[in-house]
């Protein structure tokens, strides 16, 4: 089976996609069926499972593949190989193993797991756990700013909602862990910083840099030309 996508690398829109794609009674039985099978499954296997017409299951399936939930192959099925041995088959996996969005976007799943990778590595290596932390969200915004390309895509395809600042720079008028950090402002932004301190290492951006914010009505971090 193809893997699944990291529910972190769906953008905010793709989030918002899905979740309404789902709304619909038969394609959340489809994907139901789908994210619980153990391979990848044909047409006329979800018709069967579901119990309805190959023409609705076709259709939904292409909706669910057009919305980015589900994953597409073509390759012979059964034990005939060759020639003769029939045209290949339609076959469908999930593309992601959960889907959940939010409005304004947060991000509390990515929190959790940069929190919990932390304390495993403080555990594992008796390193302080806040510089476990700021290695670990380090890290991480690098992988995703090699995925994103630029810093402001990153932070646009995230929900940090960015906009200038009238100075040059960027502020982030959305916090994506807003309820984390109003509780534990100290970690939470040590570990926000270190992200997008990663992810412009992982955009190989070199003219700008991550300076804190104290404004309170948006994050706690903006990005600034470098030597400004």
């Amino acid at each position: 089976m193809n893997p699944t996508r990291q529910h972190a690398s769906l953008s905010e829109a793709e989030r918002l996609n899905a979740v309404a794609s789902l709304g619909d009674p038969v394609r959340k039985r489809l994907f139901e069926l789908l994210r619980e099978s153990p391979h990848a499954l044909s047409r006329d296997d979800c018709a069967q499972a579901l119990g309805l017409p190959k023409s609705t299951i076709r259709a939904q399936l292409d909706r669910l593949a057009a919305d980015g939930l589900l994953l597409v192959e073509f390759r012979k099925v059964g034990e005939r190989t060759g020639p003769g041995s029939g045209r290949p088959t339609k076959l469908y996996t999930v593309a992601v193993g959960e889907v959940a969005a939010s409005v304004p976007a947060r991000h509390y799943d990515l929190a959790a797991e940069l929190l919990a990778a932390a304390i495993q590595r403080s555990i594992d290596s008796s390193e302080d756990v806040g510089d476990a932390l700021a290695q670990v969200a380090f890290e991480a915004g690098k992988r995703l700013g090699a995925g994103a390309g630029t810093i402001h895509n990153l932070l646009a395809d995230t929900g940090y909602d960015p906009r200038p600042d009238g100075q040059g720079g960027t502020i982030m008028a959305n916090c994506p862990f807003h309820r984390l950090s109003r509780e534990h402002t100290g970690v939470v932004c040590q570990l926000n910083g270190s992200l997008l301190n990663g992810v412009l290492e992982g955009c190989a951006d070199a003219t700008h840099s991550i300076e804190p914010d104290a404004e309170l009505s948006h994050c706690c971090a903006r990005i600034v030309p470098r030597g400004a």
